[in-house]
């Protein structure tokens, strides 16, 4: 009887509702991602792909130690511009640290945007009992 109430088709209905909100969510915040990384700030892009982990990470079989990973080699280079500096008054090795900060949150972004395709919550998304038109 228990099983029932779980098997109804509000319970299925309910399942799609809140997988659209999640697709719409992980839209929301890698527009916040691009819109970061183009002003320069490192700190809000950092925190907006955190975000994007946190519901690709709650998946089964989510790779947490390659994300940790990426996250540790981020965090050993120093902490993160929330603001841009003007270019006349920037410190020594600031521009290089800088640049190595930049690369790593694109790997890191590049992995989740992969990690979201491969759980079919992305752009490549192939479905199986469609035909290849």
């Amino acid at each position: 009887m228990v099983e029932e109430a779980f098997n109804s088709e509000e319970d299925k209905l309910s399942k799609i509702n809140s997988a659209g909100l999640i697709n719409i969510t992980i839209e929301n915040l890698w527009k916040d991602c691009y819109t970061a990384m183009s002003s320069g700030d490192f700190l809000k892009w950092n925190r907006k792909l955190d975000a994007i982990w946190l519901i690709l990470g709650g998946e089964k079989n989510a790779p947490e130690d390659k994300f940790n990973e990426i996250d540790l080699s981020l965090y050993e280079m120093g902490s993160l511009s929330a603001s841009k500096v003007g270019f006349n008054s920037l410190p020594d090795g600031w521009n290089e640290k800088r640049n190595k900060q930049y690369l790593k949150l694109r790997q890191k972004s590049l992995f989740l945007r992969r990690l979201q395709n491969n759980q079919g919550k992305g752009t490549a998304y192939a479905d199986e009992d469609e035909d290849d038109f």
